[in-house]
């Protein structure tokens, strides 16, 4: 298959399993659970720390110079988000300068990520389909925020984490487009997309039970 043509299936494809990720809460739903947005945004530490320990960690065995110059970039995306709800935090009285956020464990998304070999298993798993993920989750968090007066952090969610992870998935998509061109590795992309979309779907089942909603920012 062409790779434009495959890049667009698996496109189709991810967001038909992404319909599964989408909560059923609404913000009556939530009243009562004494929602916190801090304990939300500091879980969001955890995401942004992730993100960029996968993107930095692929950078010297990655071959292809385009691909790096991708890599670096969201890594110093992910770097930035990581501040920006550091001080989001601060502004809601909470310090969390000497708070390791992936302290005791990664998440089995992380580890999985970790794994994976080559530029083409990475970007379907990584930018394509775990900044997808992204992209969608922050998108419901922001609405919770706004829908719970939260101005500030939904600005934030908005107009900078939002579109960066956007972009970074359109970064996926380019590397996708240019070197998965043959039918092995397209297959190697759609296995890698297809269990991170599953382990996600584990990750937001458990942080249901951790932090009572489904609408907490993600990957």
């Amino acid at each position: 298959m062409d790779s434009r043509a495959f890049v667009q299936q698996l496109l189709r494809e991810n967001e038909e399993y992404l319909g599964r990720l989408k909560p059923k809460e609404t913000l009556e739903a939530d009243v009562g659970k004494n929602l916190n947005v801090a304990d939300l945004l500091k879980a969001a530490l955890k995401n942004e720390m992730e993100a960029l320990e996968i993107a930095g960690g692929w950078l010297a065995s990655t071959p292809q110079a385009d691909v790096k110059v991708a890599l670096a970039r969201q890594a110093g995306d992910e770097a930035k988000h990581y501040r920006l709800i550091q001080e989001r935090l601060r502004e809601l009285g909470v310090d969390t300068e000497d708070l390791d956020p992936v302290a005791g464990s990664h998440t089995p998304l992380f580890q999985y990520l970790s794994t994976l070999e080559g530029t083409v298993q990475r970007a379907a798993g990584g930018q394509f389909t775990r900044e997808q993920i992204a992209t969608v989750k922050n998108r419901q968090f922001a609405d919770f925020c706004k829908e719970t007066g939260d101005a500030e952090t939904f600005r934030l969610y908005d107009e900078t984490i939002g579109p960066d992870e956007h972009y970074h998935h359109q970064l996926g998509m380019q590397i996708l487009e240019k070197y998965a061109t043959t039918p092995e590795a397209q297959a190697w992309a759609r296995a890698a997309a297809r269990r991170t979309l599953e382990l996600a779907d584990e990750m937001q089942k458990a942080a249901v039970q951790r932090l009572g909603t489904g609408r907490g920012p993600g990957c």
